[in-house]
């Protein structure tokens, strides 16, 4: 039977070292982004009220915002060991057998992770390139999905991290 700590740190299950970055950095700017986007939609809804103007050219910002913020909760998930699975079985093998299965896992997220940020940055690349502009205010689109293979890259350094934390543990 495990533990209330156990619950909260399920890394340590394995017996790993805690990240070298901590996971507050991903923590911290995702805090700032949802600030950054609270202050966006405040600003929307008062001018709404005492001027019937609506802000519309926010939702492209608040949009971009909350993608970088779904990234960085992805980035702080799986360096945490917090990433969503099913636990059931892995308890109940040995601690060696887990942790085989750990590393798999993570090969899966880099199987995930790896081509989505090799092909954002084509994807970005293509909108700098041929200059696509945002839908709503015009501005360059890869300002929008550079941010994609970006976040990607940080989540595969989250991934790697990790496993080398539970391999040599």
């Amino acid at each position: 039977m495990t533990d209330h700590a156990d619950i909260q740190t399920p890394g340590l299950q394995l017996g790993e070292a805690p990240p070298r970055i901590p996971i507050t950095l991903e923590g911290a700017l995702a805090a700032a982004a949802m600030a950054l986007l609270a202050v966006i939609t405040m600003a929307n809804v008062l001018t709404r009220y005492f001027t019937d103007v609506s802000l519309a050219f926010t939702e492209e910002y608040s949009v971009a915002i909350m993608v970088v913020m779904t990234f960085l909760g992805s980035a702080a998930a799986f360096g945490a060991d917090r990433h969503i699975r099913v636990t059931y079985f892995t308890e109940k093998l040995s601690l060696r057998a887990a942790r085989r299965v750990e590393i798999f896992v993570l090969l899966c997220g880099l199987a995930v992770f790896v081509p989505l940020a090799w092909f954002g940055a084509f994807y970005t690349w293509d909108e700098y390139r041929f200059e696509v502009l945002s839908p709503g205010l015009g501005v360059p689109q890869w300002l929008y999905t550079g941010w994609m293979p970006l976040m990607a890259v940080v989540i595969c350094a989250r991934l790697a991290g990790r496993m080398v934390r539970v391999i040599r543990a």
